[in-house]
């Protein structure tokens, strides 16, 4: 009887296992190219395996009938689909992935100023997708570049929060901002170009970093950021995107699209922020954060015309109503000196448009025009001030064997006025002579193919100045494929900026000190160098691992820094009679792993210095070292994602006022951490999230405003010299500033929105 049960057993298990199918194939992407290493699933069961080097994979042992496969790889998009297996059979299959926006080699335009693959151009270009920006929500592009490795956006004031954008050190003047590769030229367009831009509509965001004078001209010296807003094609029908904080914070993003017609597309966006409710959590008396108004509307048109080319154009209106200052300041004391406040109203619109040329050439226009109007009271004192610029160019980009060319020439119109010396008469100071300047320039690049391996981009651009003459701008690049996945390029460029000074230093509009413009300011002239090396690794599981080094060296002559150490009641503003230099290394890792977990971590350690008369210093608020991170991980069967982003900023020196200011002369080491949960349920576009920013409560110092309980210095002693005497009530000779700052102001607090979009 136990041999009979044995060999009914036996053959019943036989007959399972003959009936079992086997399922093979390979997996490329739309070039038909093999994707390494790609996960494969059959859902509902722990069955599944991983393709190879040449996307070749198999998997026996299968139960017949219907089944479920998953395919995925990082860099595409995930596939499913249904197969029927034959008992006993192989079935062999061919499945072709989508890219993602966010893989390795999608295309970028701006080191370049041209479509070109990011694996293919010889000048590094840094990408951040939404899908980036979404783990830490912020209410502006300015903002969400703080957990971008070696940008940092820094305050400026501690009153009035104006800031700007450093990348590698250096201050916001430095870079130039694009809006989908138009540039919005302006000295303020760090501050206001990355306000108010839905991020609903936000494509991704482009970042290269050192000089591109060579192609963009004047501000392009320490970097680029290229806001790319989405298609009308490839936009959602209607997006939405709400948000509100515990300190009564709420931000509205609204973005939709509509067809006139088979050629017309258009995309409208609509931005809204509203803060109210003054804190003071530091107890100095002041707002620990502007009061803001701000509405912003951006429209986008793209017209098909004649030979498949298109024109598309772009409007934003941006209008703001801040102010900081006294807990009790209301408008009614705007201007007065009962209660001191900050208060800056903001008028802007900007027009921006690429036009293709209807000729068999590819011949394209871009234009961009901004006018802006600025109404502030500092205190008791005035800044007035209107500033238009105009942009055009012209390209011709010509593709011959193994070269590619570009081509244009273009000019920029500035028109700056307001009260302030920097527009005063040098006879009377009580007349204005607004600036009002004409920047032409032309510029040529060519990229050569030397072989499959090996590029070389060579590029040179000359402007013509009415003050300061003639400027060259050359620059090389070369790139070196090691191979397919592992890339080194090294760049040598050139830059320069032709000041606008008050458009730029809100330091010197505090009232707190006296300004002195000891000469009239040269354009600054920059020459860099990076080596950079990209590199993307699989792992057994499927992830990768990409690495993104770089080592870069900046050099100035003409370099213009704030001195505030000479004298603590004024503010000196002349060319360096010698040279700065910018030096150090930069690293981005990305994990990213099938099972869901994604890591980004990135550090810059650097080396700022300025040269002269054989002394070296180090210029303020610059730090040594710089980290951010950004984790994330989803819980499928929760349809919940955690993200946990974070940076983490080395000291850094401070503009105390003088030797006897008790505060420290330098920052600690500080950090600002977030924590997110996002809920995204199944066959819905709605999402759900909420978290905490600012998880350790980091705040600088309460006494950052120097005398804030005597803010328009009534009880200071000064001598005929005009310098402060020490008195009882004044031990340490000191006057109301609000300078010495160097990060947000804002504690801990939670917050909450929803995302909907409809397709």
């Amino acid at each position: 009887m136990k041999h009979l049960l044995f060999i009914l057993t036996f053959l019943t298990l036989g007959n399972v296992f003959a009936q079992n199918s086997t399922l093979t194939g390979k997996i490329s992407n739309e070039k038909g190219e093999a994707v390494s290493f790609a996960t494969i699933l059959i859902k509902g069961s722990s069955q599944g395996s991983q393709a190879d080097e040449n996307g070749i994979f198999s998997i026996s042992n299968l139960k017949a009938g219907q089944i479920n496969l998953s395919v995925s790889s990082v860099g595409f998009q995930k596939k499913e689909l249904d197969l029927e297996l034959v008992a006993g059979e192989t079935t062999s299959i061919e499945i072709t992935l989508t890219p993602l926006a966010s893989s390795l080699d999608e295309v970028v335009v701006t080191g370049t100023m041209k479509e070109v693959s990011r694996l293919e151009t010889p000048v590094p270009v840094e990408i951040y997708t939404p899908q980036f920006f979404k783990r830490n929500p912020t209410p502006n592009v300015f903002e969400a570049l703080q957990n971008v490795n070696g940008v940092r956006p820094q305050l400026n004031c501690n009153v009035c929060n104006t800031g700007d954008i450093h990348i590698n050190g250096l201050e916001g003047p430095y870079t130039m901002v694009l809006l989908d590769g138009m540039p919005i030229v302006s000295g303020l367009s760090t501050v206001y170009g990355l306000s108010g831009i839905p991020n609903s509509l936000i494509e991704r965001v482009e970042v290269v970093k050192g000089p591109a004078s060579s192609l963009y001209g004047s501000e392009a010296v320490g970097g680029l950021i290229n806001i790319i807003t989405k298609s009308p094609l490839k936009a959602p029908k209607l997006s939405v995107d709400v948000m509100a904080t515990d300190w009564q914070e709420l931000n509205v993003d609204l973005g939709f699209k509509n067809a006139i017609g088979t050629k017309i597309q258009t995309l409208t966006g609509v931005n809204y922020y509203n803060y109210q409710n003054p804190l003071d959590k530091n107890g100095d008396n002041f707002t620990d954060v502007t009061l803001q108004h701000r509405v912003s509307l951006f429209h986008k048109w793209s017209v098909k015309h004649s030979g498949n080319k298109y024109f598309n154009i772009a409007g934003r209106y941006f209008y703001e109503n801040r102010w900081g200052g006294e807990m009790d300041w209301t408008e009614a004391f705007r201007g007065g000196t009962e209660k001191y406040g900050e208060s800056i109203y903001t008028k802007r619109w900007e027009l921006l448009g690429k036009y293709e040329l209807p000729t068999t050439e590819k011949l394209a226009l871009t234009f961009s025009y901004n006018n802006h109007d600025q109404d502030s009271y500092y205190g008791d004192l005035p800044f007035f001030a209107k500033q238009n610029i105009g942009f055009a160019q012209l390209t011709w980009d010509k593709s011959l064997k193994n070269h590619d060319l570009l081509s244009g020439i273009a000019a920029r119109h500035t028109f700056y006025d307001d009260n302030t010396p920097a527009t005063a008469s040098a006879e009377n100071i009580d007349i204005t002579q607004p600036e009002n300047s004409l920047l032409p320039g032309v510029f040529i690049q060519d990229e050569i193919t030397i072989d499959e391996k090996q590029k070389v981009l060579l590029g040179y651009r000359f402007d013509y100045h009415q003050k300061h003459g003639g400027i060259n701008t050359p620059r090389i690049a070369y790139k070196y494929n090691l191979n397919k996945w592992n890339i080194v390029r090294l760049n040598v460029g050139t830059g320069f900026r032709v000041v606008n000074l008050f458009t730029e230093d809100h330091a010197a509009l505090t009232g707190a000190r006296k300004v002195d413009i000891l000469s009239e300011l040269e354009p600054e002239k920059s020459i860099n160098a990076n080596l950079n090396y990209m590199g993307k690794f699989f792992t057994k599981n499927s992830g990768f691992i990409g690495l993104d080094f770089t080592a870069f060296y900046t050099h100035f002559n003409n370099r213009i820094v704030p001195d505030y150490d000479t004298d603590p009641q004024r503010i000196i503003y002349d060319n360096l009679d010698g040279y700065a230099v910018s030096k150090g290394i930069s690293a981005n890792v990305d994990f990213n792993f099938a099972n869901g977990l994604k890591l980004l971590t990135g550090a810059t350690l650097m080396d700022n210095t300025l040269i002269e008369n054989g002394t070296t210093t180090r210029p303020l608020l610059t730090e040594h070292f710089s980290g951010t991170w950004s984790a994330s991980y989803t819980l499928t069967k929760l349809n919940l994602t955690l993200d946990y982003t974070g940076n983490l900023y080395s000291p850094m020196e401070l503009p105390v006022l003088g030797d006897a200011d008790p505060r420290p002369d330098t920052s600690p080491w500080w950090s600002i951490q977030n924590v997110q949960f996002t809920y995204s349920p199944k066959k819905s576009s709605l999402q759900l999230y909420g978290g905490v920013k600012n998880l350790l409560n980091f705040r600088p110092a309460a006494n950052s405003i120097a005398r804030s309980f005597d803010p328009f210095d009534k009880e200071v002693t000064f001598n005929d010299a005009g310098d402060v005497v020490p008195t009882v009530n004044n031990p340490y000779g000191l006057t109301f500033d609000p300078s010495y700052v160097y990060a947000p102001n804002q504690g801990i607090r939670g917050f909450f929105g929803l995302r909907w979009a409809l397709d």
